[in-house]
């Protein structure tokens, strides 16, 4: 492998690396994936003013959020099935965000369970929920969380039913047989040895109790159809802070009206995101809607936004539009599909870097200096 010079060289690493069906699943959005593009090419189309002849000689990336320092305003996305891109590769993940300094989100669709990874970090890290309908199930889970000492829980709630998402029809992921998905296996034999053997177990540990530990794709998919709930409103917002006492983030806004609603149920931040284009086609980009949204809320809860962010210089965009905090989704997974834990830290180690000319040629030494003011308007 060639030493990658940024995100997009991991991704054609990864393509190269993963069966066909988990790197549509991870690199896919829904129907014809306009708002996917629209993540991309509306965060690039950010244009920023070049400012000279400033003391740049020495750049604070630290951030404050949530009550802990970081050591960049930057976080990692929770993504489902990350544990199949490398061997137990949540845990992998969360050792990379660790040494960095910046937080790990994991997913409750993750292979790893909350216990492994709490078990392997032995620090605290983000847990992202969903509601389902058996709130028995989301109770222990939320119990797990607390005995994790997990320090923020990141609610996602623009899933209330999956997307259409024609890629993992046509690669096999959704609707294929086992045959099909092993057949793309074994043509990538070092993650069949690495992942698809050594790997196991394979199956969504935090679902164990529901599923079982050894079942399929079929069954993850069937389980999500038949089990996430689509009746939950602003109203169980109450519901889960009485099984959650620490920061309650909203992941999923997109409107003003939305986020004016978050504060007034007094959550304790937001993410802007659109599920990384994987749900609602046709929907505003996160670059796009991000500014109203924190216009609309006017400092009252912090605003993370996620979506397209594949470079240092796209977190130092997304901060200038708004953002206190800008979490990454394909980015790390693609370098942890081509490096596992090393690629991770690498492409934070990119990130870091490209942040650290940004702000040197906007003129901002320190987080809270990156502002509207350096935007180009023109």
């Amino acid at each position: 492998m060639r030493k990658a010079a940024n995100v997009n060289d991991y991704r054609e690493y990864a393509r190269d690396r993963l069966p066909h069906f988990l790197f549509e699943y991870l690199d896919g959005g829904s129907y014809d994936e306009v708002t996917l593009a629209a993540n991309r090419h509306d965060l690039r189309a950010v244009k920023l003013r070049q400012r000279v002849l400033r003391d740049v000689s020495v750049l604070d990336l630290s951030t404050e959020l949530f009550s802990q320092k970081w050591s960049l305003p930057v976080g990692l996305c929770p993504i489902g099935l990350a544990g199949m891109y490398a061997r137990r590769g949540e845990v992998q993940a969360a050792r990379a965000a660790r040494e960095a300094g910046i937080p790990f989100t994991l997913s409750s669709l993750s292979v790893c369970p909350v216990r492994e990874v709490a078990r392997e970090l032995r620090t605290p890290f983000w847990l992202q929920l969903y509601i389902i309908k058996d709130r028995g199930f989301v109770r222990d889970l939320l119990a797990q969380a607390s005995e994790a000492k997990c320090s923020a829980l990141l609610l996602t709630v623009d899933l209330p039913v999956s997307g259409s998402r024609y890629r993992d029809l046509r690669s096999g992921l959704s609707g294929g047989t086992r045959l099909q998905r092993a057949a793309q296996a074994f043509a990538r034999p070092r993650w069949a040895w690495d992942v698809g053997l050594l790997g196991r177990p394979h199956s969504l540990g935090n679902l164990e109790p529901v599923l079982g530990r050894n079942t399929g794709l079929e069954d993850y998919f069937g389980w999500i159809g038949a089990n996430f709930d689509a009746s939950i409103t602003w109203d169980d917002i109450a519901w889960v802070r009485e099984h959650w006492d620490g920061p309650l983030v909203i992941k999923g806004i997109l409107e003003p009206d939305d986020a004016r609603m978050a504060v007034a149920r007094g959550v304790d931040g937001i993410v802007v995101s659109n599920h990384g284009g994987r749900q609602l086609d046709g929907v505003s980009s996160t670059a796009r809607a991000l500014p109203s949204i924190a216009e609309a809320v006017g400092g009252q809860l912090p605003v993370l936004v996620d979506g397209g962010v594949r470079s240092g210089l796209d977190v130092v965009r997304m901060l200038a539009l708004g953002a206190d905090f800008v979490l990454l989704g394909r980015a790390w997974a693609y370098a942890l599909a081509s490096r596992g834990e090393a690629g991770v830290a690498h492409v934070l180690k990119l990130i870091e870097a490209e942040m650290r000319v940004a702000m040197a040629l906007t003129g901002c030494t320190t987080i809270s200096g990156i502002n509207t003011e350096i935007i180009d308007a023109h």
